[in-house]
């Protein structure tokens, strides 16, 4: 057993939607983020995805609405739901979600990152 600083994980990285796995629980990965701008419209067709805004403030656009988060906020993302997410500035966000999930969902292009980044 072991403590996690997730000011000091956050610091060893700078690239941005690139998922880093911190720690896994059961078949559960704890990925820390760096986003700004906008991401690609995605779904995961499988599995739920939780964020959880650690530093700063992003959004979440839903076909049907769009959702604003804030420090220490979070939401989960129902499997199958079309989303994109975005931040105006640099947020710092953890997204919790089962081992081997793509970043980018259904979708593959530039932002789609390597699975199992650890740091």
């Amino acid at each position: 057993m072991k403590k996690i600083n997730l000011k000091s994980k956050f610091q060893k990285f700078t690239d941005q939607w690139s998922p880093k796995v911190i720690e896994e629980m059961n078949d559960y990965q704890f990925k820390l983020v760096k986003i700004e701008n906008d991401f690609t419209w995605h779904k995961h067709d499988d599995t739920d995805e939780t964020f959880l805004v650690i530093e700063g403030k992003m959004g979440i656009e839903f076909e049907d609405q769009k959702v604003e988060l804030t420090e220490g906020e979070m939401i989960v993302v129902p499997k199958g739901k079309k989303h994109k997410p975005y931040a105006d500035k640099e947020a710092k966000i953890m997204i919790i979600e089962p081992k081997g999930v793509t970043n980018t969902g259904d979708v593959v292009n530039d932002l789609t990152a390597k699975n199992d980044q650890w740091l």
